[in-house]
């Protein structure tokens, strides 16, 4: 009885350490990309939870709407985050092109890391197409079938699908949107449709495809329509976010401080090759409840030991951030309460820019008018009114842009 017990242990420590690695594997001309999942330290069964994945046409006719979802992918995160309670938020990704392009679908999976889902989102480029019809279809069952959707029965699961050109409804051995959208709509995953451009035919898929699954469909320009909007606050609130980030010491085994570096390399991407502007954006969700996860990833040194819920003397000196392996006990303990220190004050910091920000972007916004044609508002508006009936409260009358 005592060795299955203590086998039975071993097997669910390692399955355990097992789902925080990512992987990458080749199926079919589909590449999906799966990303760690949430630190079970930050989470409890009570948050709500809200899964977003979205269906990005990546032909060349999408540029300007591709350029646009790399500037507001923070700021649609931090709308998804001001709710209360404050939900657990994944996004993933699926860009899809056609058959003969050079893929027809690349599958980023469902993740807290929006780090790492934004560097895989700094990538995409708008190529191919051309020749009418897309792989929708293809994408949709992909977004459907090829993520871990959460189990949760009152998690808010939406698919927002984004292109400008009908489906290929010729294609053999292929499933079609009606009957991946009744799938969706059976395990409760909402499929919301935005149109870029006034293409007629796609207009009709994109309208069929919203309703079929329980969702909306709105028209934005060929462009993407988003509020390009900047203020004289971004530039020192991407700095102190960079200095933000420093602060982060991570312990683990070989194999975690590799996905670690991993997520630190995601993270300097997007400080070198981002707008000042996304990069504010990413600092003001990063300190909400929500963005938590995103900022901290698996096994944060500073943060589990001022919680309390890590013991510095109980780890492994190997298992130690490098720079700490050769220190004695009292400078590790000091080397911490220094970053903790740190931490606090650049988020305060951070905190009253982002305030001041935020009064300026109101402002803005309420000189330009009617805000309710732009991208921004028509996803955020959206995600408000259908998360609201999974029990998430939200301000309707506050936007981050």
């Amino acid at each position: 009885m005592k060795t299955k017990l203590i086998a039975l242990i071993l097997f669910s420590a390692t399955a355990a350490a097992l789902a925080t690695y990512p992987a990458i594997e080749a199926i079919d001309s589909t590449t999906r990309v799966t990303q760690p999942t949430t630190d079970p330290g930050h989470y409890t069964q009570d948050r709500p939870r809200v899964d977003v994945v979205f269906a990005l046409d990546t032909t060349g006719s999408m540029g300007g709407m591709i350029e646009a979802a790399k500037e507001k992918i923070w700021s649609i995160a931090s709308n998804m985050a001001s709710a209360q309670p404050a939900p657990e938020i994944r996004i993933g990704l699926v860009a899809y092109r056609d058959r003969g392009d050079s893929y027809v679908t690349r599958v980023t999976d469902l993740s807290t890391d929006m780090d790492s889902m934004y560097a895989t989102l700094m990538d995409f480029k708008a190529a191919g197409g051309g020749d009418g019809p897309e792989s929708v279809n293809r994408a949709l069952d992909d977004a459907l079938n090829k993520m871990s959707w959460s189990q949760d029965p009152n998690a808010y699961k939406v698919i927002f699908l984004v292109g400008d050109a009908a489906p290929h409804m010729d294609y053999p051995n292929e499933r079609l949107f009606p009957e991946i959208a009744a799938d969706a709509k059976s395990r409760q995953i909402v499929i919301n449709t935005i149109q870029c451009g006034q293409d007629h035919a796609a207009r009709k898929s994109w309208v069929d495809i919203a309703q079929l699954g329980a969702g909306e469909y709105f028209q934005v320009g060929q462009s993407g329509s988003a509020l390009a909007l900047t203020t004289p606050y971004d530039g020192r609130i991407a700095e102190l976010s960079r200095q933000l980030d420093s602060t982060r010491l991570y312990f683990g085994t070989a194999k975690q401080k590799e996905m670690q570096q991993q997520k630190l390399d995601a993270t300097e991407k997007l400080h070198d090759k981002s707008s000042v502007e996304s990069r504010a954006r990413r600092a003001e969700y990063n300190l909400s409840k929500s963005g938590e996860s995103n900022f901290l990833g698996e096994n944060e040194l500073v943060d589990g030991v001022v919680s309390g819920r890590i013991e510095l003397d109980n780890i492994a000196r190997e298992a130690l951030p490098a720079p700490m392996q050769a220190m004695a006990p009292a400078e590790q303990k000091q080397l911490i309460t220094e970053k903790a220190e740190q931490r606090k004050r650049l988020r305060r910091q951070i905190e009253a820019l982002s305030r001041e920000r935020s009064d300026y972007l109101e402002q803005k916004v309420e000189e330009l008018g009617d805000s309710r044609d732009s991208l921004d508002y028509k996803i955020q508006s959206t995600v408000k009114a259908q998360a609201e009936k999974k029990g998430l409260d939200y301000d309707a009358s506050r936007m981050r842009y």
